[in-house]
């Protein structure tokens, strides 16, 4: 039984509390958050010590591992003070903001040695890993296309945008981890078209885009494409499909059920799925838990470490260069 403490009370900090809380090989210590009241709330409702600070957390020898739900501009702090108690790691993505900063957290935890992984849980869902095993099993021969689709139901408030880091740290961040994890190889060029569309105003009020195209290369030439938005009216649009010598591989948008409705509103399958923690992924969630427990109980390497949130981060960064120099980006 690994028993966990969580930093980060709000809406991502909840569902990982439920999530472990459900766990069968884990026990949910203590939360803590800045927010007394978040705090106090969510210990009620699963009934756990609600810690009064971060060093109470990283001080009780009880704790095995913690899990890090809170913002970005807290969690390379939280993953060096944590490494440092010798505390097995969870950090929601990304790192951090900076490419210095993680650069610099990895080379203060290191020494540590401790289990670390990182919050990709697409890597963890199912129609990633079945599209995965058929392209490694050969399915399609040599892979020579990636193209990955991801659209947010509706834009995300303006306050949240302000903090986010921008769209492809934020959000395309997922994307790149996905591409990495789908094409086997890192990307050598990287060339980024972008615009404002959803919401233009509040685009420009935080300095960031709503709506993109990257396209990518591999040293022997595979090609990836990411198409990005903000905002899709029908719902969670999300799709991956690898191109091969010898065929394809698609998965489409998952929705509630595959039943085909036809009548004067409706013709055909239903809407995808509206939320990606709460509907989408939230499979996905649970799987990249049991993993990390996995990993921890038995003392084994975890499949998405700090270097990977290391990768996507480096390609959020180059992606935005083309912006300004309307050129192609070697890496």
């Amino acid at each position: 039984m690994i028993k966990m403490a969580l930093f980060g009370c709000g809406r991502i900090g909840r569902l990982h509390a439920q999530n472990i809380a459900q766990n069968q090989g884990a026990e949910l210590m203590q939360v803590y958050d800045v927010q007394q009241l978040s705090t106090d709330q969510l210990a009620t409702l699963h009934n756990c010590e609600a810690a009064l600070s971060v060093a109470a957390i990283l001080a009780n020898s009880d704790i095995d591992a913690v899990l890090i739900g809170t913002s970005t501009d807290t969690h390379a702090d939280l993953i060096e003070k944590s490494a440092k108690a010798g505390k097995a790691i969870f950090c929601e993505k990304p790192i951090d903001l900076s490419l210095d900063r993680v650069k610099q957290c990895e080379a203060t935890i290191t020494p540590y040695n401790v289990p670390f992984q990182i919050g990709f849980n697409r890597r963890f869902d199912s129609s990633n890993k079945s599209v995965k095993n058929a392209l490694v099993t050969g399915q399609i021969s040599d892979l020579q296309q990636v193209i990955i689709t991801l659209r947010d139901p509706e834009m995300p408030p303006q306050s949240y945008m302000e903090t986010s880091g921008g769209m492809f740290r934020d959000m395309t961040i997922h994307d790149f981890d996905l591409a990495w994890f789908m094409l086997v190889e890192e990307p050598t060029e990287i060339f980024t078209s972008a615009s404002a569309l959803v919401n233009p105003e509040a685009c420009a009020a935080v300095g960031d885009i709503d709506s993109a195209m990257i396209q990518m290369k591999t040293a022997s030439s595979k090609l990836c494409q990411i198409n990005n938005s903000r905002q899709a009216v029908y719902g969670y649009d999300q799709w991956v499909e690898l191109f091969g010598s010898n065929g394809m591989l698609i998965y489409d948008n998952q929705r509630p059920h595959d039943l085909k409705s036809f009548n004067a509103t409706q013709t055909g399958k239903p809407k995808p799925y509206q939320s990606f923690s709460l509907e989408r992924y939230a499979e996905a969630f649970v799987t990249e838990l049991n993993a990390f427990i996995d990993c921890v109980s038995n003392n084994k390497p975890t499949e998405v470490g700090f270097e990977d949130g290391a990768k996507a981060l480096a390609l959020a960064e180059a992606a935005y260069q083309p912006l300004e120099t309307r050129k192609s980006v070697h890496l």
